[in-house]
């Protein structure tokens, strides 16, 4: 049984360019609230370490569900990625939808039971960050 919410805003920018920074794990730290760095390695392995917690490593997985699966011709889910703490099973699926101004960014974060006493901690974390994502966009779809 999992706890959960979903939060949405509207970006100026297109869904490429939001695309392409939610995307890459090494833009994270640009928008992800209280994210103080990011590693990658060779092998696709993404580790976040926090500013409240510098030391302490946070197994990531940051993935394009339905990567390889058709529908109606093109490619299911091609605007979502799914970015999931592997230690917390804490799991934020991040879609990109047309917008008549640019394209709305929608969120949907799942917390398993365990987890359900951070919900609140959570909202003002992926609140944050789905505004300093749709900010950074802008600015990088404006030549900022």
């Amino acid at each position: 049984m999992t706890v959960g919410f979903d939060l949405e805003s509207v970006c100026r920018a297109s869904a490429i360019d939001v695309f392409k920074i939610l995307h890459d794990p090494s833009r994270i730290p640009e928008w992800w609230a209280g994210v103080d760095r990011v590693e990658t390695a060779p092998d696709g392995t993404v580790t976040r370490y926090t500013r409240e917690w510098p030391d302490f490593a946070y197994p990531t997985a940051v993935v394009r569900p339905g990567r390889s699966g058709q529908r109606d011709g093109q490619v299911a889910n091609s605007g979502t990625v799914r970015i999931s703490c592997l230690i917390s099973d804490i799991v934020h699926e991040w879609t990109l939808v047309p917008h008549p101004e640019g394209c709305s960014v929608r969120v949907r974060v799942e917390l398993p039971e365990r987890e359900a006493a951070r919900v609140e901690d959570q909202r003002r974390e992926v609140g944050g960050s789905l505004a300093g994502l749709v900010a950074l966009a802008e600015r990088s779809a404006a030549g900022a």
